[in-house]
């Protein structure tokens, strides 16, 4: 019997790639509702200290510079000094929210944010659409 060693052998890899996709299609499928839970043993805290939601304080500047803090009223060059102590009655932990006419300068939006850096309040945010 003679052999020809310049014969090559033809593999046929296609039952193996339809096998193959047809076990991701359905991993795919499967692996969005595996649910893994660990039970963990948590330490108890202490019930008697409650957390206290301090409640923002919300300042807007419409486009011609009236001031609304919450709901007072407030003159834009009297601003600075109004709300400095306007906040001593305010928590200064709590989060501040600035909502500004986007028609206002760049300028009249900072000198708000200043005064209300200057009362001591640390969590300062502009408010934008979207």
């Amino acid at each position: 019997m003679h052999y020809d060693w310049d014969d090559k052998p033809e593999l046929n890899i296609t039952p193996l790639v339809d096998v193959m996709l047809v076990l991701l299609a359905i991993l795919m499928v499967i692996a969005p509702n595996i649910i893994y839970e660990e039970k963990i043993k948590l330490p108890q805290g202490s019930a008697s200290q409650q957390l206290s939601i301090i409640p923002p304080v919300h300042i807007s500047i419409d486009k011609e510079k009236n001031l609304k803090v919450n709901k007072d009223t407030f003159l834009y060059n009297a601003f600075m000094d109004n709300f400095s102590s306007y906040s001593r009655d305010l928590n200064l932990r709590a989060t501040v929210l600035i909502s500004a006419d986007k028609s206002l300068d760049y300028g009249t939006v900072m000198s708000i944010l200043a005064a209300v850096k200057q009362a001591g309040f640390t969590e300062v945010s502009l408010a934008t659409n979207g």
